[in-house]
């Protein structure tokens, strides 16, 4: 079925995130709606309270999405928002406002690139609440898009500059994505074989820039879920960085390729838990890429994604399948 002529009066972008949370007083709620409605466990408050605290006391998360949107929507000269699957501003009022400003139709972007089932299926089930005749359309999982593997190779390069030159054989690349419960791979979902495609997109990318100015190049994950007591995804970013440093590498490129902004797992996880690990005890040193953030990379990147869906929306009308509604966090 082909869907009516788009018009830029009518139609919106909404440009759909994890969540975080303003005040560190809403992480029970937050942590709560990742757990599916199941409170939290004060020591698990404590310690991601203690988390935030260390990076500022907030995650720049919202602020950097609402950048993104605010560009995108001058690229593409339509209307472009912001919601957050897993908290304030939530799908539902989101969609609730476009409508009461005249928006018909919609285009969900997924800010989880290997993840936009569970992304799509929120904006979907919002848009059914508040009007069922508004029309959704949802881009698919677009970690492969070349405009992204190419924003993603642009910051490693500038991490692989600052290595001293001819320290090549001592130097890794490793690519990390957020980890999931084995069990959600297991059933079918497809995310480690894209988050692998993608790394393998990305240092194919750097290799044809620059050359062989590191020696090697894997996929880690990371921020494994606290406390959940299940398998998760592996290897983690932890063993990997050991491994590394026991084979005598001295530098160690981590380029986050499985998230597009700084949050509480980049700038935590990484930034402070990982880079002290590497300083510490490891006797490494740890060059993490930066994030895309609001960089004009990513709003390429979303542009072409946004083009494709407005190009032929019939083939958008329903989310990519995914066998999770949600992906275990410490936040965002």
């Amino acid at each position: 079925m082909t869907a009516p002529a788009t018009s830029a009066a009518d139609t919106a972008v909404v440009l759909v995130a994890h969540g975080t949370v303003e005040s560190l007083d809403d992480l029970p709620r937050f942590l709560a709606n990742i757990r599916r409605g199941h409170a939290a466990p004060p020591e698990l408050v404590a310690e991601v309270r203690r988390r935030y605290e260390a990076i500022g006391g907030r995650s720049p998360l919202l602020d950097i999405t609402r950048e993104v949107a605010r560009k995108l929507e001058k690229a593409l000269e339509l209307k472009a928002r912001v919601a957050m699957r897993l908290f304030e501003p939530y799908p539902k009022e989101v969609v609730a406002k476009l409508a009461s400003e005249g928006i018909r139709r919609v285009v969900a972007v997924p800010l989880a690139q290997h993840s936009a089932g569970v992304y799509g299926s929120a904006m979907q089930a919002a848009a059914k609440e508040v009007d069922p005749s508004l029309e959704v359309f949802c881009a698919r999982n677009w970690g492969r898009t070349p405009e992204l593997t190419r924003a993603f190779a642009d910051t490693i390069i500038a991490e692989l500059d600052r290595i001293p030159a001819g320290e090549a054989e001592q130097t890794a690349l490793v690519l990390t994505a957020h980890s999931l419960p084995r069990a959600v791979v297991q059933a079918g979902d497809p995310y480690e074989q894209e988050v692998r495609a993608s790394a393998e997109d990305v240092a194919a990318e750097v290799r044809a820039r620059v050359g062989d100015r590191f020696a090697e190049h894997m996929v880690a994950f990371q921020s494994q879920g606290i406390g959940t007591g299940v398998e998760w995804l592996g290897p983690d970013l932890r063993p990997t960085l050991e491994d590394l440093a026991k084979r005598g590498k001295k530098h160690v490129v981590v380029a986050p390729i499985g998230f597009l902004a700084d949050h509480v797992e980049i700038l935590y996880d990484l930034d402070i838990e990982a880079r002290g690990w590497c300083e510490g005890e490891l006797g490494i040193v740890l060059y993490r890429s930066a994030s895309l953030n609001a960089g004009d990379g990513l709003v390429e990147a979303l542009s072409v994604v946004v083009r494709d869906v407005l190009a032929r929306p019939g083939d958008f009308a329903a989310p990519s399948v995914s066998s999770r509604e949600s992906r275990p966090s410490r936040g965002g």
